[in-house]
């Protein structure tokens, strides 16, 4: 797993999957783990520490649980970076019972300085997780590239 910033607990990591890529974070928060899961996808495309915070797009979704609410995220971060031609290198993330509003900061996507690896299609149902683990809280998912 990479560390997130300051080394507070909260970390995104890629898991194998046969087709596709896996993507999981974790954090002491749910909100927190749905911004490293967030993490976990921009590095399908890029570094994601190479991306500057120079804009500041506005997600909001909801759904009817957890699992459903990642999924749900992860897929409008999906539509904002296809449709935007932006690429996300940080996450704030709020969660409050069904809803999500969250600010996904990020930039143009340079071809010749981010190295786009891959473009994320679609969070898949396959592997979809948002539980409690070791005190914290995990949310995975595989993502269709």
């Amino acid at each position: 797993m990479v560390d997130g910033p300051d080394g507070c607990g909260v970390r995104w990591e890629h898991f194998a999957h046969a087709a596709d890529v896996g993507v999981r974070g974790a954090g002491a928060t749910k909100a927190e783990a749905f911004e490293q899961a967030a993490l976990a996808l921009t590095a399908i495309v890029t570094d994601p520490a190479g991306v500057a915070a120079v804009e500041d797009v506005e997600v909001r979704c909801e759904a009817p649980d957890d699992e459903m609410l990642l999924a749900e995220w992860l897929n409008r971060l999906i539509f904002e970076m296809a449709t935007r031609g932006l690429v996300f290198g940080r996450y704030a993330v709020a969660i409050e019972g069904a809803a999500l509003v969250a600010h996904a900061f990020g930039e143009r996507i340079d071809v010749a300085r981010h190295h786009p690896a891959a473009e994320p299609k679609g969070a898949t149902f396959t592997a979809l997780r948002v539980a409690r683990d070791d005190g914290g809280w995990v949310a995975q998912t595989v993502v269709d590239v």
